[in-house]
């Protein structure tokens, strides 16, 4: 066989099993179609991460992960993969580089941010819809956004926001932020930034680029217009699981089921990281799944 390992995925989850796999001495492979890092490497500060008092920016921490998993011998591979097949004791990875073949994989491929589903939101995007703020919010300089959701992200990305836009609308369908009260009031603490209360986004409009969006007030049913530049959506993720087809067992929304050891219905497939269903998707948590999963894992390949 090619590998011991092959981990699928470079974020958090899967540089911290990369690290734990290749400094047990198992011959280890990642995959990873993109840069190494995943949504973590987008985030412009991450300030609960222990270690850092001070916090650290998104892409240097990832980068410390990607070379310290580099040093333990971590062979890395820029593909995007398109299945898994078990043949007797293998596990067949399809890749766009061809195939790739290991005694044990492990899952760790995140999630992307969900969409509104609403009007105008694919036609625009990119051209004043986005889901990155750490990403697109220098193109917002002096300007007016929207930002939509109440949680950890949106709340966070708004924050980031103040400091480069002129005016931020925070959207929320709910009369309180799901998110840190540390958070939440920091970002009630700014100038610019407001809410709006109990709001949900029916419409994004504009004729060459996003001019405004249409609302309506849950509890009163009233529809307004909101003139803006640009809006970020957070509203939710989706797990990029679609590749696996049914061969691992998920839940309705496609989060990959695991046991406490992250072991998926298949033997010799584990899941890690914001990929598996679970309650808490942060740094902290991804690499605690990153480093959990070697039991498991050990146990499977000493058989």
């Amino acid at each position: 066989m090619n590998y011991d390992v092959i981990i699928i995925g470079g974020g958090p989850a899967g540089l911290t099993s990369a690290i734990y796999a290749g400094r047990a001495g198992y011959k280890t492979a990642l995959i990873e179609m993109g840069s190494p890092g995943g949504q973590a490497a987008t985030t412009e500060i991450i300030d609960n991460y222990p270690g850092y008092p001070e916090g650290i920016t998104g892409p240097e921490l990832m980068l410390n992960f990607h070379k310290q998993a580099k040093r333990f011998g971590c062979e890395f591979i820029t593909a995007q993969v398109t299945g898994i097949e078990q043949e007797g004791s293998a596990r067949i990875v399809k890749t766009s580089q061809g195939q790739k073949e290991a005694k044990a994989v492990i899952v760790a491929t995140g999630a992307v941010p969900g969409e509104l589903g609403v009007k105008g939101e694919k036609e625009f995007r990119g051209r004043g819809v986005s889901y990155c703020a750490t990403c697109d919010g220098f193109f917002f300089r002096n300007k007016k956004v929207a930002v939509v959701g109440g949680g950890n992200a949106a709340v966070e990305e708004a924050i980031f926001l103040s400091e480069l836009a002129k005016e931020i609308v925070i959207i929320h369908r709910r009369d309180d932020f799901r998110a840190d009260k540390i958070l939440k009031d920091k970002a009630l603490e700014k100038t610019n930034v407001s809410v709006m209360w109990d709001t949900v986004v029916e419409g994004i409009v504009g004729e060459n680029k996003l001019e405004k969006i249409e609302l309506k007030n849950v509890k009163s049913q009233e529809k307004t217009e909101l003139q803006v530049d640009g809006v970020f959506l957070y509203v939710g993720t989706k797990p990029n699981t679609d590749f696996l087809g049914s061969l691992v067992d998920k839940d309705a929304k496609g989060y990959i089921l695991t046991d406490e050891n992250l072991k998926t219905s298949v033997p010799g497939i584990f899941a890690v990281g914001d990929c598996r269903q679970k309650r808490s998707r942060q740094v902290a948590t991804a690499v605690g799944d990153g480093a959990a999963v070697m039991i498991a894992l050990d146990e499977y390949l000493q058989l």
